[in-house]
C-alpha cells in the first residue's frame, strides 16, 4: 500500500495535512477525522439512490445512467458519504454525469476529492477527455469544475426544460441550460 501526503480541507477555515492511501485500485483518506474510500460500487451493492437524486431528481434518467456507467462510491465508517458516476460516451471520451456528497458534508473538500478521483480514473482508463455538465443554476458546481480544471465548451439551452417535467430551481434561478465543461487528459 503506497502513502502520499495530501490537503484535506477539515473545515472552510482550516486545511490539514492528511495520509491518503491506494489498495486494490481504491482510495482512502481521512475526513473530518474519520477513514474515508472511494471505490467501485460493488455488482451486489445497491447505489446510494439518495444521494445520486441530490444531483440529478429524476430518478428514471439516474438509473438509466446508471445501467450504462460505473458507479464510484465514498464511504466513511459503512455509510456512503459521496457519490459520482462516468459514463462512457465516445471513443476516449468520458462523462462525469452525477457527483453528490452527504449534504452533511458538503464544504469540507470531499466534493473535489471525488472529482479528483474521477480524473485519475479516467486517466488510467486510457480516456483523452472527461466531460461534465452542470445547470446555469448550479453556481457551486461551475466554481468547483473550474477549480479542478475544466473549461466551459458550451450550452445546451432548455436542456432542463426539456428533459424534466418539473421546474428546478436553485440558489432562487431557475435551471433551464445545460453548461457543457471538459478537460483534456
Amino acid at each position: 500500500m503506497g502513502r502520499v501526503p495530501v490537503i484535506c480541507v477539515e473545515n472552510l477555515y482550516e486545511q490539514a495535512i492528511c495520509t491518503e492511501y491506494r489498495l486494490h485500485g481504491s482510495q482512502i483518506g481521512i475526513i473530518k477525522g474519520e477513514v474515508m474510500e472511494i471505490r467501485k460500487l460493488n455488482p451486489d451493492e445497491q447505489p446510494p439512490m439518495e444521494l445520486l437524486l441530490l444531483a440529478d431528481p429524476s430518478e428514471p434518467i439516474v438509473r438509466e445512467y446508471l445501467r450504462r456507467g460505473q458507479c464510484y462510491i465514498a464511504v466513511i465508517e459503512g455509510d456512503a458519504a459521496g457519490v459520482y458516476v462516468l459514463l462512457p460516451t465516445r471513443p476516449g471520451t468520458v462523462e462525469l454525469v452525477n457527483i453528490a456528497v452527504c449534504e452533511t458534508l458538503q464544504g469540507q473538500g470531499l466534493g473535489k476529492r471525488l472529482v479528483h478521483h474521477a480524473i485519475t480514473g479516467a486517466q488510467q482508463a486510457g480516456y483523452k477527455t472527461l466531460e461534465i455538465g452542470t445547470g446555469n443554476s448550479s453556481l457551486d458546481q461551475l466554481a468547483l469544475y473550474q477549480k479542478c480544471g475544466f473549461r466551459i465548451t458550451g450550452i445546451d439551452k432548455d436542456f432542463f426544460v426539456r428533459h424534466y417535467e418539473e421546474e428546478i430551481y436553485e440558489n432562487g434561478i431557475q435551471c433551464r441550460d445545460m453548461i457543457r465543461l471538459s478537460q483534456d487528459l
